[in-house]
């Protein structure tokens, strides 16, 4: 595996998505790859969370 640039669906910045997390996604037997930058993921959970 090699690391791969993908781009947030929200802020349509690129970002990368490492060896290193691809391995953690499939550990977790997530099967596709992320749809959102590290920032905009945070600030998503952000809004879920009740207050």
């Amino acid at each position: 595996m090699a690391d791969k640039t993908l781009v947030c669906q929200d802020c349509k910045k690129e970002f990368v998505f490492t060896e290193r997390e691809q391995e953690f996604f499939k550990e977790k037997g997530f099967e596709s790859e992320p749809k959102r930058c590290m920032e905009c993921r945070k600030a998503r959970r952000q809004q879920k969370k009740p207050r």
